[in-house]
């Protein structure tokens, strides 16, 4: 395989959402895999001082805690789901009115955005019915299977 072919190839996995690529061709077959990224557990601190008092160990530095990350308070509801992997829309053309705004009522059945996939634009409808309480894609978003798009209460 032409090298330059291989990074072209190297260059999209790493700016995409894909984890792992493989090409099969006439001359050999080619296995991309995305490496998670890893942070470093402490960072590296250089030699500890000597203690200056005659008798006292020092003592062993310990890493600090992680920062959890604080999940923000889901609000309570329905929520409705990408049914595929596509790009999420929330009018039907750039210039339109959107399906849905959060504070709209809507019903079981009623489109409230649109998710293109292979060029087909595909109509996604309620399966519930409310208000609705939060948008959580923006509009131009990839979006993944079973990914969550609207919360309605």
């Amino acid at each position: 395989m032409d090298l330059r072919k291989l990074k072209t190839l190297i260059d999209l996995v790493s700016e995409s959402n894909i984890s792992e690529l493989e090409i099969t061709e006439a001359e050999g077959k080619v296995r991309i895999v995305k490496a998670a990224a890893v942070a470093p557990a402490t960072p590296a601190l250089g030699p500890a001082p000597a203690a200056s008092v005659a008798g006292l160990a020092p003592a062993p530095i310990a890493p600090a805690p992680a920062a959890e990350p604080v999940a923000p308070a889901e609000p309570t509801g329905q929520v409705i789901k990408s049914p595929m992997v596509g790009t999420f829309y929330r009018s039907a053309s750039p210039g339109a009115k959107a399906f849905a705004e959060v504070g709209d009522e809507i019903k079981t059945g009623q489109p409230v955005c649109i998710i293109e996939a292979m060029k087909i634009m595909n109509e996604i409808e309620a399966d519930c019915s409310g208000k609705i309480v939060r948008i959580l894609c923006e509009n131009g978003q990839a979006v993944e299977f079973g990914q969550p798009l609207f919360i309605v209460e």
